[in-house]
């Protein structure tokens, strides 16, 4: 508790003199926590599903030959081949990188709802309703526009990438939006103050994100732009 009322004293501190640039850089080094997230549990996955070599012998599969001298055939061991996969550095900066380039947006767009749909003593229900309702139906869809759209691009791909990326995972992704975030967002315009509003979105998005990261992910390789 002691440790989290620091950090809370630290963020007030520097929200009050430069808000958007603290939002920004709590929300990228929370984008790379999901997204290691996400890789670590890639790697658990590959790692349960990797067959074990006692399996194969005790299965009665037949050993791989060796070579003319003596050494055993290295891609039977291979960790990249049949280990999991190592850890992706440029994903991870993908995905910081979308978190620092959104915060701002997520900011006025926050600022904006709570300027349009003011909560007050005689109405507190109504508001909340109108600013959930704002930005699942409208930020929402725009943002895992944005999203996947930013990380295909930087990913390589081109306008067959990104039109393939929407047809394989765009609807599941908004699907599950759906069914989290309005349950997310009411609490938050309900009971939480502004200024943790973006960093309580951060911190359940590390969960969304690390899906999103996985949905990302797991399609097939990425279709070059002709």
């Amino acid at each position: 508790m002691v440790i989290i009322s620091r950090l809370m004293a630290k963020f007030n501190s520097y929200y009050a003199d430069r808000p958007v640039l603290t939002i920004t850089i709590t929300n990228a080094v929370l984008g790379g926590i999901a997204d290691t997230v996400a890789q670590t549990l890639t790697a658990i996955r590959s790692r349960q599903k990797r067959p074990l070599l006692g399996n194969a012998i005790s299965d009665g599969i037949e050993m791989p030959d060796f070579d003319e001298k003596g050494a055993y055939n290295a891609q039977f061991l291979s960790p990249r081949r049949h280990g999991p996969p190592p850890f992706d550095f440029e994903r991870l900066t993908r995905f910081m990188s979308y978190g620092f380039i959104m915060s701002p947006v997520q900011f006025h767009w926050f600022a904006f709802l709570s300027r349009t749909f003011p909560i007050t003593k005689q109405s507190t229900t109504l508001p909340v309703l109108q600013r959930m309702a704002f930005d699942q139906l409208l930020f929402a869809p725009v943002g895992l526009a944005c999203f996947f759209t930013f990380m295909t691009v930087t990913e390589g791909g081109g306008r067959r990438a990104v039109s393939r990326k929407f047809q394989d995972v765009y609807v599941p992704a908004l699907k599950a939006n759906f069914m989290v975030w309005p349950a997310v967002q009411l609490l938050n315009f309900r009971i939480i103050p502004l200024p943790y509003q973006i960093p309580l979105v951060s911190c359940v998005g590390i969960a969304w994100t690390a899906y999103l990261s996985l949905t990302n992910s797991s399609d097939e390789p990425i279709v070059s732009n002709v």
